[in-house]
């Protein structure tokens, strides 16, 4: 009996030695179709490949896609556990040609495969052709020999595929099984065909047309195929078994649920362990492809799918939280087909571990709630709406929730009185918002919330996406369409756009519909949506167009780069000055980061130069950069570090890099750098690529400043500065690892040399001031030697020991120096110690200063300085100091 992996990889093999290229499944979060809330089927994929938009290097594929039907229009979460083939997960098997063989060879690929390779009966299939195909049916009567009451003509949609009202479609053929009289229900297209005896396991889509506005069609210029099989009926037939659920691999599911809430897998539990195995799937692949549970969106649907798996589990007896314990029973069996699963199992074991544990602390009370309002209403009536919303409101339970809970009593809710006391609440939240003093001009971006709900954000995981464009916001007000030379703001439905947040700045790029095509220069985050301010370049952008939404990949590489190599930058901060470092403040720019934090005092060379290598060190040992979503209070506990000035809900993301080697500790224990941040962020520490410090200062009292590069900047920075040390090292004549030595060696030159100069002035400026002169006589002033001098070529700092060696060489008066320093002038006076009770320095300066242009001046009796700046003014000045002592 085959396996469903062993089935699976029988498919992939077929098609790839009938040169298929096998093509990896695309992420559940479509990133070519905003319309689809999940991708559900095979082809959404290779959506633009069909339409010609887009072109790959091959012309045949074949993947088996991961789906998920649990929102919006493909929506089977009601059903799973109830029936033997519904599931929110499952998997598609897939062929599909663009543009190169058609019918002639789809049919035969498909009778072929399940006749040949997978040895099924052919005298239990049978197909149906939409009824004008008389092409398919006859391929069918020739190839596989099939009859005609075994070739079934549909004229309905069910054999008529379309991707939309417009646009390429065409007829299609399915393939069904017959499991015998032995079980009710009649072929396809009679009175009894939602039977069980006739089930459909492949459907063959010709893409041959395209269909316009007034109904018309023509045919395509590149004819395609598009196939679906499910791996889970396949995989049940193969089996021998007529419930999805018998298969192997959702049997190991069902039991390691049966395990670990020790109840019979097919005792009276049977539907609650089903519906564990199903929703376990679906939960941990979206997880693993980017989505976390929140109240908005994908969130909200991945967060009603685990919470119906929780209420299951309870229901079971389970007591504490179950659904992360049967993580590694799934990565067992789907990990080595999704090796995703197995990258972010961490992150899927704790988002269900943290959202059962906060779940299980309202789910009793919640239940209580539901059985005292049960315990009110007579047997069979339905639940008041206004109950059912104070469950959502108040216990997290989704309206689904508590329509399964209700659903096993033969009982209903009150939509309507639900959709009333919702609408309440809305109203109550905008009276509420319009108080809180926030701008007028702000109320756009509420009402567009309100409206069409937050935007999903898809950037985590892609730089590429498509979105439908919700709102146009031009001069304060929505506007219909902007024309090329207008500035917009626009908002979408789903965008990898990261709008600036946390010190990350937000992402530029191109937002490109089929009329127009938009410049995006900054993304920001208002009201919970995301608004991409824009500038039209050509065309015209219309609301409620799809877009193609690009964002600038080198940019956004540098500023994740940056951002990655702030965290590690923290971490070595903290370790080298201590544990008081705190982040006061950040910028992760595309060309460089800053990283304000609390420290007194300036980092020295070598601190600096530690924190850097420590940095580097790390980003060298490239290990992966993990996210994972916790409580804060859980995130603090195992020591995470909260941004400065971020605000944080009940979840926050905690992004974990570089390990510590040999540190005898747990996971959390060995990891070097764990902050709770929702930036984005490189894959592995090694894609930082290196980090230079270009500057350290103070940001403000207390708070220090470090800037720094990453990637090519950081090496270009290098390179520069290492060409300066060659050149210094040529000019020098020396090595480059021998520069500090001879630049500290020329200093002490230096200032040898410059003592050496001092000197000589002043020895000049004894002389006489300059060469040739002869040196200064003292005349006799008030009965008071006194000795004034002009000087050039001498600084101010060199006039006070002029003065002292003319107090030693006279002996016995007062000297007044004015020194030309270029530019400036500066004025010194002295008195020998004899004269201080006569006359006073400072009274000296105080009378020179104002002739030299200058105020004030001052010292000590003895000696005392100023300053000016006419150097015109000397003689003057020696005169006003003359008259002070004749005075």
């Amino acid at each position: 009996m085959p396996t469903l992996n062993e089935i699976r990889s029988a498919f992939l093999d077929f098609f790839e030695r009938n040169d298929h290229r096998v093509v990896e499944s695309s992420p559940l979060v479509p990133r070519n179709d905003p319309t689809l809330m999940f991708t559900n089927s095979g082809m959404v994929q290779f959506k633009n490949c069909f339409t010609g938009v887009e072109h790959r290097d091959y012309t045949r594929a074949v993947t088996s896609q991961k789906c998920v039907r649990a929102g919006g229009k493909h929506n089977d979460l009601d059903n799973v556990g109830y029936t033997a083939r519904h599931h929110t997960f499952f998997e598609m098997l897939g062929n599909f040609s663009f543009g190169d063989y058609f019918k002639e060879q789809a049919i035969p690929y498909a009778w072929d495969l399940l006749t040949r390779d997978f040895g099924i009966d052919r005298s239990k299939l049978l197909v149906t052709v939409y009824h004008t195909d008389d092409e398919a049916a006859a391929i069918w009567k020739k190839y596989a020999g099939l009859p005609d009451e075994r070739i079934i003509r549909i004229a309905t949609d069910d054999n008529f595929w379309s991707m939309g009202p417009t646009g390429p479609c065409g007829p299609c053929t399915e393939i069904f099984y017959d499991h015998g009289p032995d079980i009710w229900g009649g072929p396809p297209g009679s009175a009894d065909e939602d039977g069980d005896r006739f089930i459909e396991i492949w459907n063959l889509v010709f893409m041959q047309n395209e269909r316009f506005d007034d109904g018309s069609m023509r045919p395509l210029d590149m004819q395609s195929i598009d196939t679906g099989m499910g791996l889970e009926r396949i995989g049940a037939l193969l089996q021998g078994k007529h419930d999805n659920y018998d298969t192997d691999l959702m049997r190991s599911l069902i039991e390691a649920s049966a395990h670990a809430t020790s109840a019979d897998p097919d005792g009276p539990g049977a539907v609650h362990h089903r519906v564990i195995a199903d929703h376990l799937r679906s939960t941990s692949f979206l997880i693993a492809d980017g989505v976390m549970p929140s109240n908005e969106g994908r969130g909200y649907v991945l967060r009603r799918i685990m919470r119906r798996a929780m209420r299951h589990a309870h229901m079971l007896g389970a007591r504490d939280p179950l659904m992360h314990r049967l993580v590694p029973a799934l990565v067992s069996q789907m990990g080595q087909a999704f090796p995703e699963l197995g990258r972010a199992q961490a992150l899927i074991t704790e988002t269900l571990r943290l959202e059962e544990t906060r779940f299980r602390q309202t789910l009793e009370r919640g239940l209580r709630l539901l059985e005292d309002e049960l315990g009110h209403l007579p047997k069979g009536a339905a639940l008041p709406g206004a109950a059912a919303f104070r469950l959502y409101d108040t216990f997290g339970f989704p309206l689904d929730l508590t329509q399964d809970a209700l659903r096993e009593q033969g009982r209903g809710v009150d939509l309507d009185g639900f959709e009333t006391a919702m609408a309440e609440q809305k109203a109550k939240a905008r009276a509420a918002w319009a108080g809180t003093g926030e701008t007028a001009d702000q109320q756009i971006w509420f009402d567009i919330a309100e409206t069409h709900g937050a935007t999903e954000f898809l950037g985590y995981e892609t730089e590429r996406a498509e979105g439908r464009i919700v709102a146009l916001v031009t001069d304060g007000a929505e506007a219909a369409q902007a024309r090329a030379g207008e500035r917009v703001q626009i908002v979408l439905n789903q965008t990898p756009f990261y709008a600036e947040s946390g010190g990350q700045v937000g992402d530029t790029g191109v937002i490109e519909t089929e009329s127009g095509r938009a410049r995006v220069s900054d993304c920001r985050k208002l009201s919970g949506v995301f608004v991409h301010m824009a500038e039209v370049e050509t065309g015209e952008i219309r609301a409620g167009a799809a877009a193609r939404l690009v964002v600038d990949h080198d940019r956004r590489s540098a500023i994740r780069a940056n951002h990655s190599a702030t965290h590690l930058l923290h971490e070595a901060l903290r370790r080298a000055l201590g544990p008081h470092v705190a982040q006061r403040g950040s910028l992760n720019a595309p060309d460089r980061l800053r990283f304000d934090f609390s420290h007194a005092a300036a980092l020295g060379r070598d601190e600096l130069a530690r924190v850097e290598a420590e940095v580097n060190a790390f980003i060298r040992g490239n290990t992966p950069v993990e996210t994972r979503i916790m409580t804060p209070d859980d995130a603090r506990a195992i020591g995470a570090q909260a941004l400065f000035g971020e605000k944080y809900g009940d979840e926050v993301r905690v992004v974990s890099m570089g390990r510590l080697e040999g540190s005898g500790k747990g996971a959390d224990g060995a990891t070097y750098s764990i902050e709770l941040c929702g930036g984005t962020h490189v894959r592995r520490t090694g894609d930082i690529g290196t980090f230079a410090v270009i500057g350290e200062g103070a940001s403000s009292a207390g708070v220090r400043r470090i800037e720094a590069l990453t990637g090519a900047a950081a090496f270009d920075y290098l390179g520069a500065r290492s060409a300066g040390l060659a050149a210094v090292a040529g000019e020098l004549k020396t090595r480059a690892e021998d520069v500090p030595d001879r630049v500290r060696a020329l200093i002490e030159e230096r200032r040898a040399l410059a003592g050496e100069v001092a000197q000589l002035r002043r020895e000049l400026a004894m002389a006489g001031g300059s060469a040739g002169q002869a040196g200064p006589a003292p005349r006799e002033v008030g009965g008071v030697a006194f000795l004034s001098q002009v000087l050039t070529g001498v600084q101010g700092r060199d006039l006070p020991p002029l003065i002292d060696a003319h107090k030693a060489r006279m002996g016995s008066g007062a000297i007044l120096l004015i020194a030309d320093t270029g530019g400036k002038v500066a004025v010194a006076a002295g008195v020998t110690a004899d004269l201080e009770g006569r006359v006073s320095a400072v009274d000296l300066v105080r009378a020179a200063v104002p002739a030299l242009g200058g105020k004030g001046g001052g010292g000590r009796p003895d000696m005392a300085q100023g300053g000016g700046s006419d150097i015109g003014g000397a003689e003057a000045a020696i005169t006003a100091a003359e008259a002070v002592l004749a005075s």
